[in-house]
């Protein structure tokens, strides 16, 4: 497909409502170990991605177990797809067990062409309201690439940090997290799919999961910050169940990097700005 005719999509747009669950909240914090917010408290940062998940039957999915290209997004038939990392402002909470809206946006779409081949990128921009409020602005970047061996190293050795964690993930971390956020992506469940036909040595760390992970880390190391930005970014897969670990130390007034990895370096990296 031509860069012209990807030019299309830029501008369309989708709303979607939906009330914050509190059923659904308590199955999120069950599959993260946390006490589950009561009715009218604040959602915690970036448990909304368990929210606004089209309900697309399985007759509509590819064969990666997303939805099928084409429809809202840019068709990518033959590419993996990947969530390769975002950026988001925090104006309020999010309330549980209220009504609240998304508006997405395409902002772009661009090809590329890297070390693994053509890559196409896919930038999204969602919205979400509630009480008439914007409370949360995010930029989402999907990447689409063609097949080849994924990157499992080679990437910066983790620094010292000011906080740190541990994490073991789980097969049923993992599966929990999929059918909590209602992501059919089979890298994370589908152990002979993401051997064989993705070429991984083993079940895939969701990239959401880690962002929320590593920001929570940030949060409990510095209960009193209020969270004003946070901007991450993936460098490579982390793979289950090996164990990884999340980071992260001040980097000036109001700011501090975070990141996750093991020994093979660093898997994601992030940015929080905070009051």
């Amino acid at each position: 497909m031509s860069e012209s005719s990807y030019e299309a999509w830029i501008g369309r747009s989708q709303e979607s409502h939906e009330a914050l669950s509190t059923l659904l909240v308590s199955r999120l914090a069950a599959t993260l170990g946390e006490q589950a917010p009561a009715a009218g408290e604040a959602l915690p940062p970036l448990w909304h991605w368990a929210f606004f998940q089209d309900a697309v039957a399985e007759a509509g999915l590819g064969a990666d177990g997303h939805p099928a290209r084409g429809g809202f997004l840019p068709p990518a038939d033959g590419r993996n797809r990947m969530w390769a990392g975002g950026r988001l402002e925090f104006h309020a909470p999010l309330r549980v067990g209220r009504e609240a809206s998304r508006v997405t946006r395409i902002l772009n779409v661009e090809e590329k062409h890297g070390r693994t081949g053509a890559l196409l990128f896919v930038t999204l921009r969602h919205d979400y309201l509630q009480d008439g409020h914007l409370a949360l602005r995010e930029e989402q970047d999907i990447v689409y690439r063609e097949p080849s061996p994924p990157r499992l190293g080679g990437t910066e050795a983790l620094p010292e940090g000011a906080w740190r964690e541990a994490v073991e993930p789980s097969p049923v971390l993992l599966f929990r997290y999929s059918a909590v956020t209602f992501n059919g992506h089979r890298i994370h469940y589908d152990w002979p799919y993401v051997t064989e036909a993705e070429g991984y040595p083993g079940l895939v760390v969701h990239g959401p999961l880690i962002a929320t992970l590593s920001l929570r880390a940030f949060c409990r190391a510095n209960p009193q910050a209020r969270l004003r930005r946070f901007a991450y970014r993936g460098l490579r897969p982390l793979i289950c169940p090996e164990p990884f670990e999340l980071g992260g130390r001040p980097s000036g007034p109001g700011k501090a990097e975070v990141w996750a990895g093991n020994g093979a370096g660093i898997a994601q990296r992030g940015e929080v700005e905070f009051d």
